[in-house]
């Protein structure tokens, strides 16, 4: 099959089952996407060959997508933040896919079931931002049906490590 194809997620191949070491190594890299391969191999006792060989193998399979690091959107200047849902023109997914990713703000796009069809998260600078983004940028998409607006008063970043 063809990279291209790989990437895509078009006939991706399924990832090799996780063992004890493999989901104690991605809890560590979910902590701390920084941490030596030294330091990953200690913690979940491997030589630092094997640990090294399974983050290979787990970006090879596609568990790990990548390393990235996480913001505190407030201090970045992002004071506002929301999640907007959004209904939309059936099969029309991909296309609206595509538009949002272009957004300013966009962290987060999910398609989901129940009572709307699109999950967005957006941080902006303020709420007149958001109110643009939201009234001018996502509802002139002529796929978007409707959107609401839910406002983040406060946000906890669960799955890591509390840093002290």
């Amino acid at each position: 099959m063809p990279d291209e194809q790989m990437a895509t997620g078009g006939g991706q191949r399924p990832a090799r089952p996780l063992d004890t070491i493999d989901r104690a190594i991605l809890n560590m890299l979910q902590a701390d996407g920084r941490a030596s391969i030294r330091s990953v191999a200690e913690r979940v006792h491997v030589s630092r060959a094997n640990a090294y060989a399974r983050i290979n193998r787990l970006i090879d399979d596609g568990v790990i997508r990548g390393f990235s690091a996480r913001i505190d959107q407030e201090r970045a200047g992002q004071s506002a933040s929301a999640y907007v849902t959004l209904k939309i023109v059936q099969n029309s997914w991909r296309t609206v896919r595509a538009q949002l990713t272009e957004l300013p703000g966009a962290a987060h796009i999910a398609l989901v079931s129940g009572d709307f069809d699109v999950l967005l998260l957006v941080h902006t600078k303020d709420n007149q931002e958001l109110r643009e983004l939201v009234l001018t940028r996502i509802q002139s998409i002529p796929e978007v049906l409707s959107t609401r607006t839910l406002l983040v008063f406060e946000e906890t970043d669960l799955g890591t490590e509390q840093q002290s």
